[in-house]
């Protein structure tokens, strides 16, 4: 299974409707930040253009989409995954979207207490697969994933805790610009694609053979 995964398009999806155009994928993941404060009809429309290359969207909110998307993203052509989980093959896949707290106040924030009993109820709903994909918007606290240019690290801590004790295969996040790149908490690969809107993304491998739980991740540049 060939999936690309995007986030932070904060409106701009040129990068992969340009992209998928000329390239075959199996699935789309979409981990937040689908407009720029919204309106929230943008979010529905967006994912419709992206999903009209009839391959499956599965999306979640980022802290920068307005509170109501969720509705929007019902309504699209994308299948919502904002703590909620599905098995495609011997594949589970799980959502949270938003962020932890941050000083801006941004529409789509949740205290760490929620994050953790929410997305924790959502991720072991997929605990016996094979592969498991844990897909965040805001990344897990302590990682080349949450380190802003100051050396502070600004993901959740409440994510971390779900990763160390959860162990799934691939945690893909977003929200922090700056850390685009890839990292381990014990045997779970993170990775942040970095921003759409900037031509960033991931490509994701995963053998179609059982039992070969062999997950490839490669940071990747569309045309912008």
């Amino acid at each position: 299974m060939k999936i690309i995964a995007i986030t932070d398009l904060h409106g701009n999806i040129k990068p992969i409707i340009t992209y998928l155009k000329d390239n075959k994928v199996d699935l789309i993941i979409i981990a937040g930040d689908i407009t720029n404060f919204g309106p929230p009809k943008l979010g529905e429309d967006l994912l419709n253009e992206i999903s009209s290359f009839g391959v499956p969207v599965l999306a979640i909110p980022g802290n920068c989409d307005p509170e109501s998307i969720h509705v929007n993203i019902d309504q699209s052509q994308a299948i919502n995954i904002h703590a909620r989980n599905m098995i495609i093959k011997n594949i589970g896949i799980c959502g949270f979207g938003g962020s932890n707290p941050t000083p801006f106040d941004t529409p789509l924030e949740f205290e760490e207490i929620q994050i953790y009993d929410e997305a924790k109820k959502a991720i072991k709903g997929i605990g016996n697969e094979e592969i498991t994909l844990f897909i965040t918007h805001a990344p897990p606290y302590g990682t080349k994933t949450d380190l802003l240019p100051s050396g502070t690290h600004v993901g959740s801590k409440s994510l971390r805790k779900i990763i160390e004790e959860m162990q799934p295969t691939l945690n893909i996040c977003g929200h922090i610009h700056e850390a685009r790149g890839t990292d381990k908490i014990g045997n779970t690969t993170i990775v942040n694609p970095g921003e759409l809107s900037q031509g960033y993304a991931c490509l994701i491998q995963i053998p179609d053979a059982p039992g070969d739980e062999e997950v490839e991740t490669e940071l990747i540049k569309l045309s912008s």
